[in-house]
């Protein structure tokens, strides 16, 4: 490699937080036209590092070169300037504003003084259609769905005369149809000259996309290796040991009756089962949703999910899914139908009636729905079980905190304390929050919308065993993922959404990546497709 081969190197880089080293001595370099692949578990310094280069934290000790020259980046303009540019995980758009708005923010095209707006937005539609995504420049963020989000992050940073290229997860939210897009739009940005510092948990990516791994643990490097290196050697290098089972999923007794129909029956048993079994009946529904329809976005949706059982939703992006299980939860309104648990019917879009049933969701967007983030630990592990707590208007502070502190450690967040800020964790610890919330709050039937978007493959198996202990112990789950080898790894039964409806339901041993899909794509609907997630 020549000299002129470099695009930037890390030399060193520490960063100290209060209580917290989060990095200590990481090199790294970054090579044209190469996708170096940065893999490490959540909390491992891979955020901080991405970080320094896009100017958001200054390093304590070490250096940055960019074209063999030592800079200091101060924020995002010294950034941009030197031809870096960052995809976040989390998204930084305005919702309010348009895609073209969003895209070209701070660098509006003027004539005669003006915003030339038709200038932007034709600007906008060529780097949607780069990107595969059909959404109008003038459409308003705020309308859109989070891979759509995505993909417009990622226009928004093509829109820049960019060198480098740091994508913080960026298939976390895409279909596989959406994420051979993002590769081939990375495979052309590579053949440019561009060098692509990519991050993610998707193992079988780095093979497919990438140059090199440069591996960092506990805010150390501690190796560079082939992009070819066999996946479980990745593993030993992320998390200091071997993860012989990826989905360790403790099924139900296969003597019980599963209530598995047949592929084109949405229910999950016979009528006369529906909320017929006691809480801690194996056998019994312990939550029924019956016709659920919401005109125009899902209709007539019908499912039960018993105790003791995980029930995982299926499907394209668009679906209805999210819709669906917020409707559930009581967050959003819908037509006609009902949700029962253990037989009694809840009120309609009344979320305080959803929870007092025993029923949590954990939403896909953590930052936005799940957390206060500029509350502590302890306080957003109290959300849910304030009020239970609190006694002749007095919260029991001694009580809330000893419970949070006992859930936090049986989680593993890592922390400084129960009084650190949630914004200042690491995606998977923020996660581990928001599941601890409802284990606290005694939930008895658990939703998780994409439970381990943005999860290393450590953190994930923690999130599988957690579920594992709560339907041990009588609770039922129902996850939604667009990660189909989970769906398949931890599910009992699949069921499968396609344009609003349930397109069909599989049992475990029936449910196969290509079942699945089959099921996915199929239009055998009589109303147009949703305005879903």
């Amino acid at each position: 490699m020549s000299d002129q081969d470099e695009l930037l190197r890390i030399e060193g880089i520490r960063k100290t937080f209060p209580g917290v080293v989060a990095l200590d001595s990481v090199d790294f370099d970054l090579r044209r036209g190469e996708v170096h692949v940065l893999l490490g578990e959540n909390g491992a310094g891979k955020s901080t590092l991405i970080k320094m280069l896009s100017g958001a934290y200054r390093p304590d000790a070490g250096r940055i070169l960019v074209g063999g020259e030592e800079v200091r980046i101060h924020g995002a303009q010294d950034s941009e300037r030197l031809g870096i540019a960052t995809i976040y995980q989390e998204f930084n758009l305005v919702p309010d504003l348009t895609v073209a708005e969003n895209i070209f923010l701070g660098r509006q095209p003027r004539r005669f003084g003006l915003i030339d707006r038709k200038t932007m937005e034709a600007d906008a539609a060529e780097l949607l259609e780069r990107v595969g995504v059909n959404v109008s420049p003038r459409a308003r963020v705020r309308e859109l769905g989070i891979a759509r989000l995505q993909m417009i992050e990622i226009a928004k940073a093509l829109s820049l005369d960019t060198r480098a290229l740091i994508m913080d997860e960026p298939t976390a939210v895409l279909t596989s149809e959406e994420v051979e897009k993002l590769f081939a739009i990375v495979r052309r940005l590579r053949e440019d000259g561009v060098g692509v510092v990519f991050i993610t948990h998707h193992l079988e990516e780095i093979a497919a996309l990438g140059d090199r791994v440069t591996v960092i643990r506990d805010g150390k490097s501690v190796g560079q290796v082939p992009a070819s290196t066999p996946e479980d050697a990745l593993v030993r290098l992320m998390v200091g040991r071997s993860i012989e089972q990826q989905y360790p999923r403790v099924r139900p007794d296969s003597g019980s009756d599963s209530g598995t129909g047949s592929e084109g029956d949405s229910r999950a048993g016979s009528e006369g089962d529906s909320g017929g079994g006691s809480e801690g009946d194996s056998g019994g529904a312990l939550l029924s949703v019956e016709g659920l329809t919401r005109d125009g976005v899902f209709h007539d949706v019908s499912f039960d999910v018993r105790a003791g059982e995980v029930v995982g939703i299926a499907g394209l992006v668009g679906a209805g899914r999210t819709e669906v299980v917020r409707a559930v939860f009581g967050a959003d309104p819908y037509d006609k139908g009902a949700v029962k648990v253990a037989g009694s019917a809840l009120r309609r879009h009344d979320v305080n009636a959803a929870m007092e049933a025993g029923i949590g969701l954990i939403p896909e967007d953590r930052k936005g729905q799940g957390l206060l983030l500029d509350a502590s630990v302890e306080e957003n592990l109290g959300l849910v079980t304030m009020r239970a707590a609190t006694h002749g208007g007095l919260v029991d502070l001694k009580g809330q905190r000893e419970a949070a502190g006992r859930i936090a450690q049986q989680l593993g967040v890592r922390m400084t304390g129960l009084g650190q800020q949630v914004r200042t964790l690491s995606g998977g610890n923020q996660q581990k929050v928001v599941i601890g919330k409802w284990l606290l709050a005694d939930t008895k039937v658990l939703i998780l919308d994409e439970p381990t978007r943005g999860i290393d493959v450590g953190a994930k198996v923690e999130i599988y065993q957690l579920i594992n202990e709560l339907t041990a112990a009588g609770a039922a789950v129902l996850m939604i993922s667009s990660d189909l080898p989970e769906v398949l790894g931890m599910s009992d039964r699949v069921l499968v959404m396609a344009q609003g409806r349930i397109a069909g339901e599989l049992s475990a041993d029936e449910a196969t990546q290509d079942s699945v899909m089959a099921l996915a794509v199929s239009t055998n609907t009589e109303r147009e497709a949703p305005r879903g997630h």
